[in-house]
């Protein structure tokens, strides 16, 4: 042999050294892309497991006051599982490392005196790797690794191998939480959107109906060729209602500014109260600029709101509403000639409608405006930028 060649050892050292970075890496590349917390988890304790070279894996997720709150194994079958029963609860060799926060590598745990042993069906453990699981300092979670095959126990190199590992799976879980809580504030803001949507326009065309049929009982007995026009009037109106919430729920949000631009769009609007209420209605949008049309779907629900205000609490007898661009400013104004109110004046829960308008103008990038008085009319106007 060449005392000057290459020491053999070494180059298996290297050797090996360079497959577990490949390993981690593949383990890493792994969790990285999952962000729905329990396929994450077990993906972790999956890859750990090959990673470590180990008969049985799991990993424990812990609460603030270190409890366990999830423990996801690998190694073990369904059944296998089932047979061993409720969750660890963190005593023994497991609470250790939970309350030290740091590794523990064990020959034989069978021989461990800080050992509290197996329940029944639980399967033969002998040598034994754990690692604390954190993020930013703050505990997460564990990983436990049994049984090294191949060998009588873990090695350093196995040690150094879980804990480069447990950084990344820290970061994975936390990632994971957080997507699920964006997906959670994500189904909250679509509620709340649905609720805006059903009130401002489905609620809207609902209560514009039961206006319109309210004196239906004296029309009867004194114009009965005029109640039977109310009547038919109103069937087909629902008839028109049920066809939107039916698109509503397919997720086809229905938009009169599709087929005439938001010139159309408003003068369709303003016939739907016109057709149930005694209100005069002006539209003055000639020359409204095309609009993108979640804009124009936006200013529209904003426009129904407004009307639909001024027939149930305005007692007007005339409104307007006007669509106006002035250089780089947008500009939408419903107005009557009805009794006003005190815009500062606080409203009850039950009344939504301003609140409405204020979200959807504020979600434009605009500004709403209130312009109101005992015996002067309301004015109110949304200012945006115009869309490009």
């Amino acid at each position: 042999m060449d005392p000057t060649g290459p020491d053999p050892s070494w180059e298996q050292r290297a050797r090996r050294a360079e497959a577990h970075l490949a390993a981690l890496d593949s383990a890493i590349r792994g969790i990285s892309g999952v962000l729905a917390l329990d396929p994450v988890l077990q993906l972790i304790v999956d890859r750990v497991r090959d990673l470590a070279e180990a008969d049985y894996a799991a990993l424990g997720i812990v609460t603030p006051d270190g409890a366990i709150e999830r423990f996801m194994t690998s190694g073990l079958s369904s059944v296998e599982r089932e047979r061993i029963g409720a969750l660890p609860r963190g005593l023994g060799l497991l609470g250790l490392i939970i309350r030290e926060g740091q590794s523990f590598r064990i020959p034989d745990i069978t021989l461990d005196p800080r050992r509290h042993g197996f329940p029944p069906n639980h399967p033969e453990m002998h040598s034994f790797l754990g690692v604390p699981v954190s993020v930013k300092g703050e505990p997460v979670g564990d990983l436990y690794l049994a049984n090294k095959r191949g060998a009588a126990e873990f090695g350093e190199d196995d040690q150094v191998l879980v804990e480069r590992f447990a950084l990344h799976a820290g970061l994975a879980i936390e990632n994971a939480r957080l997507s699920e809580r964006v997906q959670a504030l994500a189904v909250v803001e679509e509620r709340e959107r649905i609720g805006r949507d059903l009130h401002d326009g489905i609620i809207q065309r609902i209560y514009a109906v039961t206006l319109g049929l309210d004196d239906v009982p004296e029309l009867v007995a004194t114009d009965p060729r005029t109640a039977i026009e109310r009547v038919e009037r109103s069937i087909g109106t629902l008839q028109d209602t049920i066809a939107e919430i039916r698109s509503f729920i397919y997720g086809l949000r229905p938009g009169l500014h599709e087929a005439g631009g938001m010139a159309a769009g408003l003068e369709t609007l303003a016939e739907e109260v016109r057709l149930h209420t005694p209100l005069q209605i002006d539209v003055q949008a000639a020359g409204a600029p095309r609009l993108p049309a979640d804009v124009s779907g936006e200013l529209l629900s904003i426009a129904r709101e407004a009307l639909s205000n001024v027939a149930r609490h305005a007692a007007a007898a005339h409104a307007t509403i006007g669509l106006a661009a002035s250089g780089n400013q947008l500009r939408l104004e419903v107005s009557d000639d009805g009794r006003g109110f005190d815009p500062d004046a606080p409203v009850t829960t039950s009344h939504h409608g301003l609140a409405n308008m204020r979200r959807r103008a504020e979600a434009l990038g605009g500004r709403l405006e209130v312009v109101s008085g005992d015996a002067a009319g309301t004015r109110i106007i949304l200012l945006l930028p115009l869309p490009e």
